[in-house]
């Protein structure tokens, strides 16, 4: 079977599962490299021909390049997932990625967000103005229902209902996750505000959350937004982005008591360990919390 034949009929098989726009671009880049590597370099165009070590000598190309180690992983995962769908196809018998070596990665915790710091971006936008509002508004519920950025900029108006929203998250699978009173407040405000904003404006979307001019927010304005909160309030030392809220409700939720696998269902995560990644990095205070919550001496006349 030709190699190029089956990267499109992969190619299509992404699509129907609603990958993002931004994967699969990375996926085409990745698998045009690749085809261009075996057929030009290893004189390979039919998919059963490939071996573990043409794809060894792919990734040395990588290394060559001065491609990072995790820039190669990630690149790797591309490639090995295109392999697994072809042995679930019956189109190969085992995966030649399995037995290709990879640069190992250290270890890297993630310093996160504090409470101190989530209220203090959260009141760095006043409650006056819309776009400050409405931003005051997306950081209280990444914060408060760990929202990937893509499914904040995705919300559509019904999305957001009473008590609870729906999400679409990775590959479009839907994920109830739900309001608590203190993220309902500030909702309240701002859905008065949108109203009072656009009373005598076009609204081109149905999205939750709309730009000024009526469209719907893109993920790099959830990005920018999040970015301008850090620097009203003066952090430094870290990283911050809209993932570091979605791991600020991972290490609270955990605290406060939730079990990984509910969490794994608010998070939309089909895997356990990617939940457990994100309880890396809990600090100490937090751990003795949850240490001293679960001492068998500190709960002997509970029993």
């Amino acid at each position: 079977m030709l190699l190029e034949d089956i990267l499109e009929e992969y190619r299509y098989h992404c699509l129907a599962r609603n990958f993002t726009t931004k994967t699969m671009k990375n996926k085409r880049q990745e698998y045009k490299q690749l085809l261009e590597f075996l057929q030009q370099r290893r004189a390979i165009t039919k998919l059963e021909s490939i071996t573990s070590h043409d794809l060894d000598a792919y990734i040395r190309t990588k290394r060559q390049k001065g491609l990072k180690p995790q820039s190669i992983v990630s690149m790797a995962k591309q490639v090995k997932a295109f392999f697994s769908w072809c042995v679930r196809e019956d189109y190969l018998t085992e995966n030649p990625m399995d037995k290709v070596t990879l640069p190992k990665l250290p270890k890297v915790l993630l310093t996160g967000l504090t409470t101190k710091e989530v209220v203090s971006m959260m009141d760095s936008f006043n409650n006056k103005k819309y776009l400050e509002v409405r931003n005051k508004a997306i950081i209280a519920m990444m914060a408060d229902c760990g929202l990937r950025a893509m499914e904040i900029a995705g919300l559509k108006e019904d999305d957001v209902r009473e008590t609870d929203i729906k999400v679409f998250g990775k590959g479009n699978k839907e994920r109830i996750v739900f309001i608590s009173p203190a993220l309902k407040k500030i909702l309240i405000r701002y859905e008065r505000l949108k109203r009072q904003y656009f009373k005598n404006k076009i609204k081109y979307s149905d999205n939750y959350f709309l730009a000024y001019q009526g469209k719907a927010l893109s993920t790099v304005a959830v990005y920018n937004l999040v970015v301008e909160a850090s620097k009203r309030v003066g952090i430094t030392g870290k990283r911050v982005s809209p993932h570091m809220f979605r791991h600020y409700f991972a290490v609270q939720s955990i605290v406060a008591g939730i079990d990984v696998y509910s969490l794994s269902r608010l998070l939309g995560h089909s895997d356990l360990s990617t939940t457990q990644r994100y309880l890396q990095s809990l600090q100490n205070d937090e751990l003795n919390v949850k240490a001293t919550s679960s001492s068998p001496l500190m709960n002997l006349n509970k029993n």
